[in-house]
């Protein structure tokens, strides 16, 4: 059950007024692509071929309801991440304020992994704003996109800081599409 929104709601649902399930069920789709359109940074998590967990912090971009993020052709990521992986990922969403001090609110997500090789598509193209956030050496890097499958998995969209502590107000799914 949601709480409480006093606070500042990341996910652009109304703010300062009790609610109940109902605001759960507007935490939709779109309002969480748009606060992840305004992401730069999330967590993808990965298992290598021998079995080992591992997770990375990436510069990213979301675009037509895709994460993007280049990596050096060479780097850990590209060798250990092959079209079709299931790759996980944590986004975290400032929260406003003081809260952006103390407690982001996150998004994580199931996605399928397309590498795509260095060179093969411009990453321009693809997104003007991750092309912006390289460095000028990253752009002929190696794009990996990712494609979320299922369910948005939310901590914290919409939830006070306290309510941030009961799992049953703080979390919510949302289908990806």
């Amino acid at each position: 059950m949601w709480a409480d929104e006093r606070v500042v709601n990341v996910f652009g649902l109304a703010r300062g007024r009790k609610t109940t399930m109902a605001s759960a069920r507007s935490l939709t789709t779109d309002r969480i692509w748009r606060a992840l359109e305004k992401t730069a940074f999330a967590v993808i998590s990965f298992v290598t071929p021998e079995g080992e967990p591992r997770s990375s912090g990436v510069v990213c971009a979301a675009a037509r309801r895709h994460l993007y993020v280049v990596t050096a052709s060479g780097s850990w990521k590209a060798r250990q991440i092959s079209d079709g992986d299931p790759v996980s990922v944590t986004v975290p969403v400032r929260r406003g304020g003081l809260l952006s001090l103390i407690a982001a609110a996150t998004a994580t997500f199931l996605t399928r992994a397309t590498v795509h090789p260095a060179g093969s598509v411009s990453i321009e193209s693809v997104s003007k704003r991750l092309a912006s956030l390289l460095p000028p050496e990253r752009n002929n890097g190696c794009l990996l996109e990712l494609a979320p499958e299922g369910a948005f998995l939310t901590y914290g969209g919409g939830a006070s800081l306290r309510d941030m502590a009961m799992p049953a107000a703080a979390i919510a799914r949302v289908p990806v599409a």
